[in-house]
């Protein structure tokens, strides 16, 4: 990156996020913008998560952009490696790569209230921006418990997201930590080839069949030929998870026949009642995200197999200790304990107008208006932020809302700020929006109300989608179609426009800035 270079926009990271945000300012006719991406390559999530097994759990038909219809995906519920594949290719159809900063870890970001942009300090060089997409999802930085004596474990110890591909599990015995998503895809995955394997399990999950298959050649040459086959699955995908909304929205909805369901499933595989009871959930279906799997049952049920239906509290040397005092000696720890979700390590890096960062903003729970924008960060804006999270269908539906609220604030900005066709502004014609603080708290009220009848707050069970407060600063609760028509337009009622301070005819970089109030 040159130093001191200028763009329109900056994009940080380049998971799905990222490069949605990338194809969308295309469209919008936008170029001047770069996408900000730690590591080597794009793929966000994608890229990170390469341990065994490593899958999606929403259907691949609906786990892509509507605008880049993939008519060749091999399962019905993809693995990482197409997926991967899929958005390298949207890198390049839609020609990004010039855009893209490889290697370029954003160390911080400050709002420069006199030259109304933010000031970008990156591993690789500085850049300036008058508007920031932060894409970096909740999904991106490992969360490793603080397990007392951990540091004098003689093995191997690696989180799920950081595996070490170098490291030989064949005839090992391997400790998985954790129950989530990426632990059920992993010990069926591995169980084969270690000596032996103990799952460390503080709270059993809901599991489900997942009743993946082959999408056959018939089937992928039609979709390609006869392209609205594609768009009719995809169609037919969504409007059953909108359908089961209902479920995790009502505070009397009807578990019964899911659960029933899935006890159903753990009884076919698992017959010792013993383990099937230390496997059987407490909660209400749906309190923690339902996983869906085929497999895993199977691989607990082995003889190899050991379950602790308990925490891991302490590591004595190779010694490990549970929370009920059961000790396992172990070669290896795989942490599958998911991600800094509700404390995101970007918030540390942003500095807003007031001189605070994101997280100083956030220290009572994360909140913003519509997902998108914090009062105090102005031209700042997050994809998949507060409150934008599903339990039960694609986020890219989530994403697309975003990106057309997103196009829609880029719009608002050039009308306010008179921007030419020709896409320039200097100074005197820039603008800048920030969400009021009122706008933020009554849109989070609005949130939070409806979240009290859902099931993840009358579920009885303690998720990652909780902060630290007890509060669901993750979910949102309701339809996407419903979100959809929430972001379909930024509305300047909810925002204070910035405009530059002239102090004479010749100064518009003044330090201080006058607020446009649009009411």
């Amino acid at each position: 990156m040159d130093r001191n270079e200028h763009v329109r926009v900056a994009v940080i990271g380049s998971g799905f996020g990222g490069l949605g945000a990338a194809v969308r300012l295309r469209r919008e006719g936008v170029t001047d913008f770069v996408v900000l991406e730690r590591a080597g390559s794009v793929g966000g999530a994608w890229r990170d998560n390469s341990y065994p097994g490593c899958a999606c759990d929403i259907p691949s038909h609906l786990y892509s952009f509507s605008f880049a219809p993939n008519p060749d995906w091999p399962r019905a519920f993809s693995g990482q490696r197409h997926i991967r594949a899929y958005l390298e290719k949207v890198a390049d159809t839609f020609g990004l790569r010039p855009h893209l900063r490889l290697n370029h870890e954003v160390l911080m970001a400050r709002w420069d209230r006199a030259a109304l942009h933010w000031e970008i300090e990156t591993s690789r060089g500085t850049c300036t921006a008058e508007v920031v997409v932060s894409a970096t999802g909740p999904l991106s930085d490992p969360r490793v418990p603080d397990i007392p004596g951990l540091d004098t474990f003689p093995g191997k110890v690696f989180h799920s997201a950081r595996w070490d591909h170098e490291y030989d599990l064949r005839g090992k015995r391997v400790a998985v930590v954790g129950t989530g998503a990426s632990a059920i895809q992993i010990v069926p995955a591995i169980q084969p080839v270690t000596g032996r394997l103990t799952l460390f399990q503080r709270t059993p999950p809901w599991v489900l069949p997942r009743r993946d298959r082959a999408i056959s050649r018939a089937e992928r040459r039609l979709h390609r030929a006869v392209p609205i086959t594609g768009s009719v699955r995809r169609q037919l995908l969504w409007a059953v998870r909108e359908l089961q909304v209902n479920f995790f929205t009502r505070r009397h909805g009807g578990p019964g026949l899911v659960e029933s369901l899935a006890k159903a499933h753990l009884a076919r595989a698992v017959k010792d009642p013993g383990l099937r009871a230390r496997l059987t959930p407490s909660y209400r279906i749906g309190c923690k995200r339902i996983l869906l799997s085929d497999t895993y049952y199977p691989a607990l049920a082995r003889p190899d197999v050991d379950v602790v239906a308990s925490g891991l509290a302490q590591v004595r040397g190779s010694t490990l200790v549970a929370a009920d005092g059961t000790e396992t000696e172990a070669d290896a720890i795989v942490f599958a304990t998911g991600f800094h979700v509700t404390d995101m390590p970007i918030a540390e890096r942003v500095v807003g107008a007031d001189g605070r960062t994101l997280a100083e903003a956030w220290r009572d729970g994360m909140e913003s208006l519509r997902g998108a924008t914090a009062a105090g960060f102005p031209n700042w804006m997050t994809i998949i932020g507060p409150n934008t999270g599903l339990g039960n269908s694609s986020m890219i539906l989530v994403i697309e809302s975003q990106l057309n609220y997103l196009a829609d604030y880029l719009r608002k900005l050039d009308d306010l700020g008179g921007r030419g066709s020709d896409g320039g502004a200097d100074l005197a014609g820039r603008v800048a929006l920030d969400a009021r603080p009122s706008a933020v708290r009554a849109w989070n009220h609005r949130v939070q109300e409806r979240m009290k009848r859902t099931v993840w707050s009358t579920g009885g069970c303690t998720s990652w989608y909780l902060d630290g407060k007890g509060r669901n600063t993750t979910i949102w609760p309701g339809t996407t179609a419903e979100f959809r028509r929430a972001t379909r337009e930024v509305d300047l009622a909810e925002y204070d426009v910035i405009r530059p301070f002239r102090d004479g005819p010749d100064d518009a970089t003044t330090s201080v800035n006058e607020r446009e109030v649009v009411r």
